[in-house]
This record gives C-alpha cells, structure tokens and sequence, in this order.
C-alpha cells in the first residue's frame, strides 16, 4: 500500500504544481524589467556596444571570474558566449526587435574543487547584471536539502528551496544522487517532477545548474531525459595540472598576503605530488587546506620561537611548515574530512543587489 500511496502523492505532485514564485515576486521582476528595459531607437539608429556593456559591468565580473580561477578556458569562453548573447538580447529590445529568452539551465561535470560554485556564482551575477533573473543570488543544495523523509514531505520541502531560488540561481551538488532506480521507494523521483516543471515553466525566473562527476552525471541524464533535453549548456570542469595547482597556490597566497620562500615552493610542489596520488584530493580545494594547515605550522613555530618577529617572518611560510604534513611523515593524506550533514547554502555576491 505504502508504494501506491507514495505513486499517487508524485502524480498529484506532477500535475499540480504551482507557480513557485508569489504575486510580490512577479510584481518586483517586472518593475525590475521596466527599470532596465533600454528605450527604443529608430530603425535608422544605433546602439554603442560600449557604454551597454559598461552599464550592465558584466566584463567587471568576466575579468574577475579570470583572476579568480586558473586554467578553464573552455569554461570561460562558454560564460563568455553567454553573456555575449544576453549583451545581444538586450540590444536587440532597444529595436523592438523579437527576443526570446534562452534555455539557460546547465550542467557543470567534473571532480571537486574545480571552481564549479565560484562559476556559478559568478554566472548568477552575470545573469542579473543582464537582467535575466531579478535577484542573481545562488541557493546551492543537495540531495538532503531536497529529499523528504516520509510521505507528504518531500513536495513542500522541494517547493520552499525553489521559492528561496526564484530570481537566481539553484545549484544542485551530485545532482545524480535524486534518482536511485534500485529503490523503489525512494522519493527522489518526485524532486525530479517538480524541477522539471519548474525548469519549463518559471525558465524566466530560476536557472538550474547540475553538478557532480561527468560519469554519474551521463548516468542520470540518460536514465532522466527530462532533464537532459532541459539543459542547454554542458561544461566540462578538468582535473587541474599540477603547475596550475601551484599557481592556485600562489593567488591563494597573495590574497592574505603571505609567500612561499624558495626552498617552501620546491617543499609544497613535492607535497602536492605527493597529494594528488592519495585519496580524497579535491584540486584547489586541497591546495586551500594544505596552505591553512602551513599557516597553522608557522604561527606555531613562531610561537615557539619567541623573541622578536619581523614583518617578513610574518608573511614567509618556510620548508619546515609544509614538511612537517602527514604527506610526508606517514605518507597519509591530510585530514580532510567532510561533514556528512547536508546544509543549503545561500551566496549574494556583495556587488549584486538582492
């Protein structure tokens, strides 16, 4: 009976459900559209591609998007194509010329710590800087935030992540974990119904982005065409190469405003070849975690050290910092444990306004 049930609960859930954003969302989306709806010009005039990209500040956010993440070409220039065609779109409007808005859900494939959430924020700023979304925050969820418990609980779980996403953008970590075709009772496939309905219906309002590693994501597109024929953009996020991890490393290092001596540099490319050979490496995520545990190592040698310190102690991390990891001592990964308790994550990007 229990099966049945839950059946129905999905059909009903599939074939009813309502527009997700309310009436004072709609109302903001079109004074937000009113506001930055360029004014019409004769069909003798023109537009100055400049001053419309200066005005929307999308290459500020490209250029940051550069100096942020290493390597990603492929990437880049994809964001890039996009932010070209919505530049387009909105010219096109000052000519009353038609446009139709574009299918912009997409799906980011690729192991962790490949910059997928810091493109995807990048890409929601982008998204509202051109006026296609009304807010151009980012809600990045998982299956737990998603995924009810008990009959009856899913839906309104579902329903009220999408409510805090309209106007932005919903990430969707491992994407492939909703559909588990072995359990039969498993109620991942009615978060599935609804997001499909959502993606067609409100695409004006919300754009999705599904993530996690390329196999399992071809997995569940094939085994959920719904989706697959949804997604307009498919971008491929590569393990990183070891000098691009270094460069990673460097940045890192000049954002809070410490560096490597020489011989630290030579001690951190060994650990990193070390790193990427042994379980749980996760890219520029580890390289992160390696420099934090280095800091930690150096405050405490410091520390140990007493007397007097000088600005460039402050700032060096030396051989010993880096040596000192499990990496080399017991030719064991750092510990890099990750929580096992799912949490929704909301990120406003400070220069966007909510």
């Amino acid at each position: 009976m229990l099966p049945s049930m839950r059946a129905k609960e999905q059909n009903n859930a599939a074939n009813a459900t309502p527009n997700i954003s309310d009436d004072a969302s709609d109302i903001s989306k079109e004074q937000d559209s009113a506001a930055n709806a360029p004014s019409n010009i004769s069909d003798d005039g023109s537009i100055d591609m400049s001053s419309v990209l200066q005005q929307s500040q999308v290459l500020e956010v490209l250029e940051k998007l550069d100096r942020e993440l290493v390597g990603l070409k492929s990437v880049k220039t994809r964001i890039r194509e996009i932010a070209a065609l919505l530049l387009v779109d909105r010219m096109r409007r000052s000519f009353s010329l038609a446009t139709h808005p574009p299918t912009l859900h997409m799906s980011f494939t690729g192991p962790p710590g490949t910059g997928k959430t810091t493109v995807a924020l990048r890409m929601a700023t982008i998204l509202h800087r051109l006026s296609y979304v009304r807010k151009g925050h980012l809600v990045a969820v998982t299956r737990d935030d998603l995924v009810g418990q008990y009959i009856g609980h899913t839906a309104p779980k579902t329903k009220e992540i999408l409510k805090r996403a309209m106007g932005g953008v919903l990430f969707i970590d491992e994407a492939y974990y909703l559909y588990r075709q072995e359990n039969e009772r498993d109620y991942g496939q009615e978060v599935i119904e609804i997001l499909l309905q959502v993606m067609e219906t409100q695409r004006e309002d919300l754009v999705v982005i599904l993530a996690g590693y390329k196999n399992r994501m071809e997995t569940f597109f094939s085994s959920n065409p719904g989706f697959s024929s949804r997604i307009a953009h498919h971008l491929d996020f590569p393990d990183y190469s070891l000098e691009e991890l270094l460069a990673i490393a460097q940045l890192i290092l000049a954002e809070q405003m410490y560096r490597f001596s020489p011989e630290a540099l030579s001690a951190f490319e060994a650990y990193l070849q070390r790193r990427m050979q042994m379980p749980r490496f996760s890219n520029a995520r580890s390289v992160r975690n390696a420099i934090d545990r280095a800091r930690l190592r150096q405050a405490n040698r410091l520390f140990a050290k007493g007397g007097k310190v000088s600005k460039t102690d402050l700032m060096t991390i030396e051989a010993e910092d880096i040596l000192a990891s499990r990496v080399f001592t017991e030719d064991l990964p750092d510990d890099e444990q990750q929580s096992g308790t799912s949490q929704t994550t909301v990120f406003h990007d400070p220069d966007t306004s909510a």
